[in-house]
């Protein structure tokens, strides 16, 4: 009997341990790193692209607003619990011509879900059987299986490699000044939209300093798929690894 107690506990210390690491690894590659997620376009092109996430929130209006009075069309990372309680921001954001993706579902890490749950999450998109599908996780982050159910659900995982920093309680101008400099070619920018007054008045003046800076420069803000942008490799995903460590971690 302590014979065949002590096997099955090596069996349950094994397991544990693959889950173990099993999840280090999703986190590891597939968030921090970000391998094979889209990342940024080519750094050669005069663009980038603007990328919000968590909408439809309600200050919505105000953001199409000033994206409008900029002339500068963008993609959304909408919840579906979101989108299906607001389908008239939805169709604003269609008719004023910008890309819409997926953020899954519900905003929840995909650790919180069950292997079925996540692939439930995976199959929400706000356009249903369009070619091209996108889907950006809560956070970035990764299971074990996001990367295979994404691939059976026909999207790809799309990620960024710049960020705004716009959840962290600074100035919005400021926040701009200090991503300006790290912006070239090629740049896929983080944003949010809401969630609430406060945040979504600092992510409007940020974007009124940067989208002038960026024009001025002789880059054009475009939405993810004119940004037409590229796998994440070794290379830029030890960039992403690095500059993840030093700065703030994401509020996605």
């Amino acid at each position: 009997m302590a014979a065949f107690q002590g096997a099955l506990m090596k069996v349950i210390w094994w397991l544990l341990g693959t889950a173990g690491l099993s999840v280090l690894a999703a986190d590891l590659l597939g968030r921090q790193l970000g391998l094979g997620a889209q990342g940024g376009g080519d750094e050669s092109i005069e663009k980038v692209a603007l990328t919000f996430d968590d909408g439809p929130s309600p200050q919505l209006p105000a953001l199409l607003d000033l994206l409008s009075r900029h002339g500068v069309r963008a993609t959304f990372f909408l919840t579906g619990e979101r989108a299906e309680g607001d389908p008239q921001a939805v169709r604003a954001m269609l008719e004023a011509g910008h890309q819409l993706e997926s953020h899954g579902y519900t905003h929840r890490h995909a650790l919180s879900f069950t292997p079925w749950g996540e692939a439930r999450q995976l199959g929400w998109h706000p356009q249903p059987g369009r070619a091209g599908r996108l889907y950006r996780p809560p956070w970035g982050g990764h299971s074990p299986f996001t990367r295979l159910l994404a691939r059976r659900a026909g999207v790809k995982v799309a990620l960024w490699n710049a960020e705004s920093c716009d959840w962290l309680e600074q100035d919005g101008a400021a926040l701009a000044r200090e991503l300006l400099p790290t912006l070239g070619g090629g740049a896929n920018i983080l944003l949010h939209d809401g969630p609430d007054e406060e945040r979504s008045a600092r992510t409007l003046a940020l974007l009124d300093a940067l989208l002038p800076a960026l024009r001025a420069r002789g880059l054009e803000a475009v939405t993810l798929s004119e940004l037409n942008p590229r796998p994440l490799g070794w290379g830029a995903g030890w960039k992403r690894l690095r500059e993840m460590w030093i700065r703030p971690p994401s509020a996605s």
